[in-house]
């Protein structure tokens, strides 16, 4: 499976040392954030215990092995006070903050692109989107130099309602505005109580013997990291139906990659100075008379850039 979304089974070599945990474990034990009156320590935004070298081990085998492609379903990874405050927000959203999609394969809403959110929302696209997190999913996923997506085009807030249904699908491929790769989908679901009876649970599904694998229910504190690849086929194609007509609701967060990350761009990844030295002038003429394999070596021998 591993082969044909292209992930690779080893973590890959960063350009910075991955932190041991979350950065909150550096802040002091009396600094939070207060929403609503509600006290949320930074040291507690997320279950830092799985940022561990261990865990990223663990994690990044399990999401390996998963059938009928690699995906890892994480319990309880943020504040259940933070998921909380962010599920009260859902219903003071303007009806102008949403799109409702509804096709012969798909009923649902979500949220606008560059949605303004609330303030629990806003903290915790600001966690997944931060340096530290998206690290630490490269270091599950194997994808270096992943980038999110602060106007969140596809992602953002989502709620089906009522008989709502999304028909078995694989994710697009690139980002509609930006252009980049699309790597993964990244869910974490905000409804408690949730009966498997219901419907509406996410179904991965083998695409080529037609047929659902697993069901991962969209209960309360669950989160769901997708990488997108050929044969990511999901949906979830049993009808909503909560006996008092409660949503199902979610917030969603893509990941990309840019074709040239990671690659040496030569002076297009340098400043450009008005006035050089004559030294630099020099070796800047001997580099464009000298063929790249002897530059290279070159610096391999000196150990000079």
């Amino acid at each position: 499976m591993s082969a044909v979304l292209s992930l690779p089974l080893e973590a890959p070599v960063l350009e910075q040392t991955l932190p041991p945990a979350a950065p909150e474990a550096l802040f002091p034990p009396d600094d939070y954030v207060s929403i609503r009156g509600v006290r949320l320590p930074r040291t507690e935004l997320v279950d830092r215990s799985l940022f561990s070298a261990a865990q990223r081990d663990r994690l990044r085998n399990a999401l390996m092995a998963a059938s009928p492609f690699p995906h890892l379903v994480l319990e309880n990874l943020f504040n259940p006070k933070l998921l909380e405050l962010v599920a009260e927000e859902f219903d003071a959203q303007p009806g102008t903050s949403w799109t409702e999609v509804k096709s012969r394969y798909e009923s649902t809403r979500r949220s606008v692109l560059g949605p303004a959110l609330g303030p629990a929302t806003q903290l915790y696209f600001d966690t997944v989107h931060s340096g530290w997190f998206i690290d630490w999913l490269s270091s599950l996923t194997g994808v270096p130099y992943l980038l999110p997506d602060p106007k969140l085009f596809g992602g953002g807030l989502h709620e089906s309602r009522t008989g709502a249904t999304f028909a078995v699908h694989r994710d697009f491929n690139r980002h509609r505005h930006l252009g980049l790769k699309n790597e993964m989908v990244f869910i974490t679901y905000l409804n408690k109580g949730w009966s498997p009876d219901w419907g509406s649970g996410l179904e991965l599904w083998d695409k080529k013997n037609d047929r659902c694998v697993s069901t991962v229910q969209p209960e309360f504190g669950r989160t769901i990291l997708l990488p997108h690849g050929p044969i990511s086929y999901h949906g979830h194609t049993k009808p909503l139906q909560a006996p008092d007509g409660r949503p199902r609701r979610s917030v969603a967060a893509y990941y990309y990659s840019s074709p040239l990350a990671g690659k040496q761009h030569g002076d297009e990844s340098a400043s450009v100075f008005m006035k050089t030295h004559r030294v630099d002038r020099a070796k800047a003429v001997a580099r464009m008379l000298t063929p790249p394999v002897v530059w290279l070596l070159a610096r391999k021998v000196t150990g000079r850039a």
